[in-house]
């Protein structure tokens, strides 16, 4: 089984599409090993967003990703990133085709609904970053 971490954004929250995002990955068939409702600190994000944390457009990104409570869950099943990713659609909203979660509910490149990891090794790194070991059943 592979696992992988969603982080339901702050305009998911603020719109009321976490329960419908993640009773898609539900009904894709993956099980929720953890979840949980936190704020992200700029800590956080500056290693989370480390390829990107010297670029002009960081600090948006920042200003956005703390700018409410998000939900982060680990979710696992067979193939299950690229299984996440395709169901997300790609990360531009605008090019994300209808049926996927982010053309469906996203609106642009930042305001896309969810993170999910693209890599088994990003997905050890995040699900540590985190959760701690304790909090992955």
């Amino acid at each position: 089984m592979e696992q992988t971490l969603i982080i339901l954004k702050p305009d998911c929250m603020e719109r009321r599409l976490y329960g419908t995002v993640l009773a898609r990955f539900e009904a894709a068939g993956f099980d929720i090993q953890a979840c949980k409702l936190t704020r992200l600190t700029p800590g956080q994000l500056r290693e989370h967003y480390a390829h990107v944390a010297d670029k002009p457009f960081y600090p948006d990104i920042e200003t956005f990703m703390s700018s409410r409570p998000v939900i982060i869950a680990v979710l696992s099943g067979q193939n299950v990133i690229a299984r996440v990713r395709e169901l997300l659609g790609p990360t531009n909203s605008k090019l994300a085709p209808k049926g996927t979660i982010r053309g469906d509910f996203g609106t642009e490149m930042m305001r896309n609904v969810c993170h999910a990891s693209d890599s088994p090794d990003a997905a050890a790194a995040e699900i540590k970053r985190f959760f701690n070991a304790t909090e992955v059943f």
